[in-house]
């Protein structure tokens, strides 16, 4: 193995462990936003660091109807989130371990949890589980093709479905030479709020059953095996962001590795994402969760505004 290739290799563990690392405190950070600008005072920005070490440290209590599903679950979970963060570029226009994959793996890798996290919502015989299930099914079933409609955008703007090779065409390709790319930020922001359950999709911090989606379905959940799926969430939701910036905004990205580029890709994509996350938490204190049939129109908004971005690149 020659220098490079074992440079690369510590380089692309580093983007992995800085993802992963990073996740819960930008989820401090919205949470701290919405309070302050609600005129709350809202818990430190790195109380999802304490949240999850305390239930790392508690017992489990599992339900007798549930079957392996439920406990496989959060590690699925866990395991396809931080695979993912090995193909997706973060301060560097490639990943590594981007050879291997792309957006495709990626979509399919969180369906991959997704899928199962709806299977255990089923497993444990809960009639709120159940619920939550089935809402989940029904917005998957709506969003999944505005994803691949948007993706198909982005692939044809940017010359294939490689993240790496996104990142580095869309570094070269402005808006202005290519304006169709701005329909298709358009969808994707619309999706990634759906993905990611924020407002007025979903609300993660209701406490009504009847209203809850995705937290419906892990609600049987305690101690270490919560702990990985809210670990997981806040990584799918830092890999969400980081792949918005660095597609859209890939402005002062390194293209080469030289660590002085490096470094200063690094700190930029980190104020970047704080930034993306500060703006949907003021998104999120300003409107309502919307009522489940009405979410349709969004997804609708987002399918169209794909469809502009193709027509756009044909003409």
């Amino acid at each position: 193995m020659d220098e490079l290739s074992f440079t690369g290799i510590i380089f692309g563990i580093s983007q992995v462990l800085l993802l992963v690392s990073l996740s819960p405190l930008i989820v401090g950070i919205m949470r701290k936003t919405k309070a302050k600008s609600q005129k709350r005072i809202g818990s430190p920005i790195i109380q999802p660091y304490f949240d999850i070490i305390k239930l790392l440290r508690k017992d489990e209590v599992i339900s007798e109807q549930s079957s392996w599903i439920f406990r496989c679950t959060p590690w699925i979970n866990f395991v396809t989130a931080v695979s993912v963060a090995f193909f997706i570029p973060v301060s560097l226009i490639y990943s590594p371990f981007g050879v291997v994959g792309d957006i495709l793996l990626v979509v399919g890798l969180f369906g991959l949890g997704k899928f199962f996290t709806i299977l255990a919502g089923l497993d444990v015989a809960s009639s709120f589980g159940g619920l939550g299930s089935s809402r989940e099914i029904m917005f998957s079933a709506l969003v999944e093709p505005a994803l691949f409609i948007t993706i198909f955008v982005i692939a044809i703007f940017y010359g294939g479905t490689n993240i790496s090779t996104i990142v580095s065409s869309a570094n070269e390709i402005s808006f202005l030479a290519a304006p169709g790319v701005l329909f298709a930020l358009i969808a994707f922001f619309i999706i990634l709020m759906a993905e990611t359950g924020k407002l007025p999709f979903d609300n993660q911090s209701t406490h009504l059953e009847l209203t809850m989606i995705h937290e419906a379905t892990i609600l049987e959940y305690s101690g270490k095996s919560l702990a990985l799926i809210e670990w997981s969430q806040a990584i799918k939701q830092i890999i969400l962001l980081t792949l918005f910036v660095n597609i859209f905004i890939p402005w002062g990205i390194a293209d080469s590795f030289s660590w002085s580029q490096i470094g200063f890709g690094v700190l930029l994509v980190i104020v970047k994402i704080i930034s993306l996350g500060i703006l949907i938490a003021f998104i999120e204190i300003r409107i309502a969760k919307w009522r489940l049939f009405r979410v349709v129109d969004l997804i609708a908004i987002s399918i169209a505004s794909s469809m502009i971005g193709v027509i756009f690149f044909f003409i």
